[in-house]
């Protein structure tokens, strides 16, 4: 295929958390949060964006009447069209600031490879009207494993596990394609809605995604420790509705979180378990590589080493290696010529 990226060229790795873009020449310009802020005005109910990104996120959980916080995708495909428009073009305008490139850029953008024809058309379709010449899909495991620098191209398998906020998606890769993927909704969102579960069932304590997800960074653990860590949560009693103060534990969050680890845990073996046998032999003796948001949860590559019989490391920049992919494939001629472009269009 003769090559589709010229001079004003993005990577867009849009997913249901956070939102990263790589210009060519200049590397990664921008990784913020997919999240909107909008006020509603009239009777007629318009909206007026207000904020995006890590500004937009601040608000999450303290925003008044009228205004309210949404996130454009939901488990890696749009959910609200129009806002995933405004977030894109205001990201992509961003990085072009930020990068001096000219306007209306080519873009490589990546999908989850188990999407619908629908869906991966609908991510084109909003990517041009938001202000892209023209748009390119890429399919986002191969992305990230190129961007991990796995031997994609040769005769050997690849196992990657991007574990996003919204998706974790396995697949197995050799000779420059995908030979298996499997995906579940089981992600790091579902590991803060866990915690925010733990927390109102055992302490009568409601507390907000923000929280939860802190409360994930700063304890939040794979495997028990025999230095267990602890935070002060902050939150609304059930009982009073009184604030109240409650110091939780690593292990109770741990026993919180492992139903979804145990999903994560078994999306993987299930995959092992269907990869052909010659693949299976290249994966155990290179191992399986985790990326994305969520595999930075603290002991998980150790976890799943241990779950699989297999060596897991963890991707060194977790949440750009998509991205990376794709600035290897808008950087070098031999990738742009041998990746698979699953749908190209051009805007008008």
């Amino acid at each position: 295929m003769k090559s589709k990226f010229f001079s004003s060229e993005i990577g867009l790795d849009i997913g249901t958390t956070n939102t990263v873009i790589y210009v060519k020449s200049k590397g990664v310009v921008l990784n913020e949060p997919s999240v909107v802020a909008v006020r509603t005005l009239g009777r007629k109910g318009s909206k007026e964006i207000i904020a995006f990104g890590s500004d937009a996120k601040k608000m999450v959980g303290r925003t008044p009447i009228g205004i309210s916080t949404i996130n454009p995708l939901s488990h890696g495909v749009i959910a609200d069209f129009e806002m995933t428009e405004h977030m894109i073009r205001h990201y992509i305008s961003t990085a072009i600031g930020k990068s001096g490139v000219f306007s209306s850029p080519r873009v490589a953008v990546c999908v989850p490879a188990n999407v619908t024809e629908v869906e991966k058309r609908a991510v084109v379709e909003v990517t041009l009207a938001a202000g892209a010449k023209e748009a390119f899909i890429v399919e986002e495991p191969f992305a990230a494993a190129l961007g991990i620098g796995m031997p994609v191209y040769e005769p050997q398998g690849c196992m990657v596990v991007n574990i996003g906020g919204g998706t974790c998606e396995v697949a197995v890769l050799s000779l420059g394609g995908i030979v298996l993927n499997n995906a579940t909704r089981v992600a790091g969102k579902l590991l803060d809605d866990a915690i925010i579960s733990m927390m109102r069932q055992n302490y009568t304590v409601v507390i907000g995604d923000r929280t939860a997800e802190e409360i994930k960074i700063s304890v939040g653990t794979a495997l028990q420790s025999d230095q267990e860590l602890t935070v002060d949560v902050r939150g609304r009693d059930l009982v009073d509705g009184l604030p109240k103060v409650t110091k939780i534990g690593s292990d109770e969050v741990l026993e919180a979180m492992d139903p979804v680890i145990v999903q994560i845990e078994d999306l993987i073996r299930a995959t092992l378990e269907q990869t052909p046998p010659e693949l299976v032999r290249d994966i155990v003796d290179q191992g399986i590589v985790i990326t994305g948001g969520a595999s930075q949860l603290r002991g998980l590559n150790l976890r799943l080493a241990d779950a699989l019989n297999v060596p897991v490391h963890l991707a060194e920049q977790p949440l750009y290696s998509v991205a990376m992919g794709l600035g290897k494939i808008l950087e070098n001629p031999s990738d742009k010529n041998r990746v698979s472009i699953l749908i190209e269009r051009q805007r008008g």
